[in-house]
């Protein structure tokens, strides 16, 4: 028996105010079939949380390697509390997959530590076409959802703990 792969089915904690919150989404241009609609997920799933359209800046990239340094340019543009990284990486004849995946996936984490602010990997690493069909809103749901939802309980996570520590004095 094949276990649920569609993450999408799931959602965080309704019971907060996530209007609050201000999200950047970086979107690869490469592959934009795929990622036009992780980017609707994602879009779909912050408003859906009460995100106003106003709090979304959306800026394209030219591929999923340049992801992170896109990340970075738009959370030095705008406020934000997070950003959400989308793209989609389809293994190919070389092992030009595995380079870009592992550098675009470091230098995310690297932003994301650096910065202190929640920026997610939204990025298909697939074998082939219909893997990336099947995971931007086929049947293992929405990846663009998922890291939509990831920014937003990470950025919960950050405002709580931010709120806790200058209650306590820190």
């Amino acid at each position: 028996m094949e276990k649920n792969k569609d993450l999408s089915a799931q959602t965080i904690d309704g019971d907060f105010d996530y209007s609050v919150f201000s999200i950047g989404i970086v979107v690869s241009k490469w592959n934009t079939e795929i990622t036009s609609l992780l980017l609707q997920g994602c879009t779909s799933r912050l408003k859906s949380m009460g995100l106003k359209e106003d709090n979304i800046h959306v800026v394209w990239v030219p591929g999923a390697f340049e992801l992170p340094l896109g990340a970075k340019l738009l959370a030095g543009k705008e406020k934000l509390d997070g950003v959400v990284c989308l793209g989609c990486v389809i293994k190919g004849d070389t092992r030009h997959d595995e380079y870009i995946n592992g550098a675009v996936s470091n230098g995310i984490m690297q932003l994301s530590l650096v910065s202190g602010k929640p920026v997610t990997f939204g990025v298909l690493t697939v074998e082939n076409e219909q893997q990336a069909i099947d995971r931007a809103g086929g049947r293992h749901g929405n990846k663009g959802d998922e890291a939509a939802q990831t920014v937003l309980a990470m950025a919960r996570l950050a405002k709580e703990l931010k709120q806790q520590k200058t209650s306590i004095g820190y």
